[in-house]
């Protein structure tokens, strides 16, 4: 029998062959993935959420989040309509999704088989004197009033998304994360007869962009709304501090006053001359 194996021009076909299939394989993509780190948070309200991309944290928040959606309802005539107020909170076991971009980066957030889904938007600008930040551009949020865990008895229940215009919220200098203890509220306005939803978020820090370690937040930004709370918490021991070294001050200089006048004044001769002999 003669040996087995290729000849050149079957070893080139097969090279040639390989080399058609790699072309034809798609490129891959950035891996991107959602992290939910909540039980890391000993606050029972704070949900912690993680974008990775390629296995390393690109976007990260830590917040509460409380929702204020209003709704119609038949009045008890079954004809007119009035407007109840659904309220709720954004639960710790939400499912996340996100993109990271150097510029432009969301987050998606998603409950109850997506009939809640809260998108928050991220984009960086150039700003006076060449200084870049970072800002939340928009906010959307996706709401079923079928889900009668929340929206009980609403009339004509379907889906709505209620969205912000122009917004420029939490502006922070780039390569920071914003941190905010405060309450931050915003206004969308939803399809639902431009009906206003109300989001507020407190207990703050979030970091879209420019993660240099994995689920580490870069070097804190604070609100000034949590600056002039703690300015309005340390001004009376500021000015009590000041008052009272004022104090010790003034008492100082007259005692050193009273000493230098005792010993530059001279010794009075006693009027009553009958006295002369006494001294």
């Amino acid at each position: 029998m003669g040996r087995a194996g290729f000849s050149t021009k079957e070893s080139g076909q097969i090279l040639l062959l390989g080399a058609s299939l790699l072309l034809l394989l798609p490129v891959s993509a950035a891996e991107l993935e959602g992290e939910n780190l909540s039980g890391l948070s000993t606050n029972p309200d704070r949900a912690i959420f993680a974008v990775r991309e390629n296995a390393t944290t690109c976007l990260m928040v830590e917040f509460a989040v409380k929702l204020l959606v209003p709704y119609d309802v038949l009045a008890l005539n079954r004809i007119d309509l009035i407007t109840e107020q659904a309220s709720f909170t954004l639960p710790r076991s939400a499912h996340i999704d996100g993109k990271c971009g150097s510029s432009e980066s969301e987050i998606h957030i998603s409950w109850k088989n997506d009939a809640y889904v809260l998108r928050i938007y991220f984009s960086k600008e150039l700003r006076a004197k060449g200084a870049e930040v970072w800002k939340i551009s928009k906010v959307q949020f996706v709401y079923d009033t079928s889900e009668s865990s929340h929206f009980i008895n609403a009339y004509n229940p379907g889906k709505h998304t209620a969205s912000t215009h122009r917004l420029s919220a939490l502006v922070t200098p780039a390569g920071r994360s914003f941190v905010c203890t405060a309450q931050q509220t915003l206004t969308l306005i939803s399809s639902d007869h431009q009906k206003g939803v109300t989001v507020s978020m407190y207990d703050i820090q979030i970091q879209p962009f420019d993660m240099t370690a994995d689920f580490v937040f870069s070097e804190p930004y604070k609100c000034i709304t949590d600056q002039r709370e703690r300015l309005e918490e340390t001004l009376p021991l500021i000015l009590g501090f000041i008052l009272a070294l004022i104090i010790v001050i003034t008492l100082t200089v007259y005692h050193f006053h009273l000493k230098l006048s005792a010993s530059n004044t001279p010794p009075q001769m006693p009027r009553d001359r009958s006295m002369y002999k006494n001294m």
